[in-house]
């Protein structure tokens, strides 16, 4: 393969990784209340049940 190849397959590996890197990097966490995690972990308690009921 031609050298010039090579550059385009590194040139496009690159921006990949370097846009996955700044995708993670510019992730923030979700600021939730008391409330609403004790509802999320109800609703995941609740729909562990169904999916063993299902099973």
């Amino acid at each position: 393969m031609p050298w010039y190849a090579w550059l385009i397959i590194i040139l496009a590996l690159g921006s990949i990784v370097g846009s996955l890197l700044l995708l993670r990097d510019s992730a923030t966490k979700l600021p939730l209340s008391a409330e609403q995690l004790k509802r999320i972990k109800e609703r995941n308690i609740e729909q562990n049940a169904r999916d063993a009921r299902d099973d």
